[in-house]
């Protein structure tokens, strides 16, 4: 099967983006050369040279991939649009990019003239079947639906998260077959049960209590001050969920993930909770999330002691 000369991938998902690159290599030969530029610095005539110039080591064909490929388009949108036009037909280009409008002239000219592969994570209620089919595929495992629910509960559409536990699960369990309490006795699901346990104390508005898990957690996990931004977020939005089912009328607590929140009267508080939040209190909390994550990520504060300056904040009326 002839390869398109000019490969997009085009999303947000660096999983399915690299997971694609590697499936362009297999339909070529073996030696074929590859060569990587990031679109940030690199400038684009060297990427064209590249792909003009005769590949090394007797091979007839070079990969040339192009990760932040939205900063190349912007800063050589002129030379690529030419190349694109007629392309090297030793060369294959890879561009990685996060999003690309279909009116856009290059987009015309990739679509007349090579490929444009859609990598986005399927939407949340769709990855359960999406883990049940790559477990499948690429670790020869069997999920149970239950199983693959709790995984996709646990870690949302970070795909090259959930592969990395499909693949530490195809070397644990015994058979094929995965079932839930073989996800349950995975110590990076025990870490996530208790952060989810940090959140649904703050969902019930038990300041105190998040503060006491919060402490235990950075004692028992020293990653934990990096990931709990994310899983704020997930709480967060949780909260809209809850306030946008209310407004529509719809049963809020019908809106909470089932797996996260199975007691009926955590249930009742965070519903209780989020309405006293309200779409006001949600964005102040997001907003100081913002904050928070970029001191984190500045140097400034010690990243757990500011998410514990966060959740005191969050609890202050």
């Amino acid at each position: 099967m002839k390869i398109k000369p000019v490969q997009a991938l085009v999303g947000s998902d660096a999983f399915l983006q690299l997971r694609e690159v590697e499936n362009i290599a297999s339909k070529l030969a073996p030696q074929t050369q590859r060569v990587q530029f990031d679109g940030e610095s690199a400038e684009i005539s060297e990427v064209l040279d590249e792909l003009r110039s005769f590949a090394m080591f007797g091979s007839d064909s070079k990969i040339v991939i192009v990760r932040n490929g939205d900063e190349l388009i912007a800063r050589g949108r002129a030379a690529l649009e030419k190349y694109v036009e007629n392309p090297s037909p030793s060369g294959v280009l890879i561009l990685r990019l996060n999003s690309l409008k279909k009116t856009e002239r290059i987009a015309k000219l990739i679509e007349k003239n090579g490929q444009i592969v859609l990598c986005d994570p399927p939407r949340y209620g769709a990855l359960p079947a999406w883990i049940i089919q790559h477990a499948r595929a690429a670790h020869q495992l069997t999920m149970e639906p239950a199983a693959a629910q709790l995984l996709a509960e646990m870690l949302g559409d970070n795909l090259g998260r959930i592969d990395n536990e499909l693949a530490k699960l195809a070397l644990k369990v015994q058979g094929d077959r995965v079932l839930v309490r073989d996800v349950e006795g995975d110590t990076a699901f025990q870490r996530e049960q208790e952060m989810w346990d940090l959140t649904n104390a703050m969902a019930t508005g038990q300041t105190t209590e998040a503060l006491r898990r919060w402490r235990r957690l950075v004692q028992l996990d020293s990653s934990a001050e990096f990931r709990a931004t994310t899983w704020i977020s997930m709480w967060l939005e949780d909260v809209r969920k809850v306030l946008d089912a209310d407004r529509a009328g719809q049963n809020p607590q019908a809106a909470l993930p089932a797996f996260k929140y199975r007691d009926f009267r955590v249930k009742t508080q965070f519903v209780a909770v989020a309405k006293a939040m309200g779409y006001a209190g949600t964005a102040r909390a997001i907003n100081l999330l913002a904050m928070i994550d970029k001191h984190n990520k500045s140097g400034i504060g010690q990243p757990a002691t500011n998410i514990e300056s966060y959740i005191m904040l969050l609890g202050m009326k």
